[in-house]
């Protein structure tokens, strides 16, 4: 499969690594959101903090905690009929619709329900096993973490 440089990311976890193709066919301004952040380094170094099995991964709160974002307005949402299944990326919210903005998580199995609620902007290509070795839990002890996340564009 050949990838667009400019539409992957390559997170490095302390599991190891994970390539995600970007979606912006589907939510351009999350994709948009997605890439400004990784290009500031804000995801480096952010702990998986809500891990649920069978469920998903999730990721991108500064605080660890699931209660905060970036220093950047909200997203509207950009809900799709992409299918949360197995290596989905998927933005996390609050109640709101449009209340999107850094957190996001990797969906391990079947999360239909989810579907057209949550905005899906991206699949996990390679490094889902990686992805399966995340520490679980809600909080997580001693959680595993986001080491890096880059554009490929930019790691070359």
């Amino acid at each position: 499969m050949s990838l667009d440089p400019e539409n992957t990311l390559v997170m490095e976890t302390t599991k190891g690594k994970v390539v995600i193709k970007l979606r912006p066919d589907l939510a351009p301004g999350h994709v948009e959101r997605i890439k400004l952040l990784a290009r500031e380094g804000f995801y480096d170094g952010i702990v998986f903090h809500r891990v649920i099995d069978g469920f998903m991964a999730q990721v991108g709160c500064p605080h660890g905690t699931g209660t905060g974002g970036s220093s950047y307005p909200d997203l509207k949402q950009e809900f799709n009929a992409e299918p949360h299944v197995r290596g989905v990326c998927s933005m996390a919210r609050a109640q709101n619709p449009n209340s999107a903005n850094s957190q996001f998580f990797i969906v391990f199995d079947d999360a239909r329900f989810l579907d057209k609620q949550y905005t899906v902007w991206g699949e996990v290509v390679e490094g889902m096993d990686n992805v399966d070795l995340i520490k679980r839990g809600e909080p997580v002890r001693d959680p595993d973490s986001i080491v890096s996340m880059k554009v490929m564009a930019d790691a070359a």
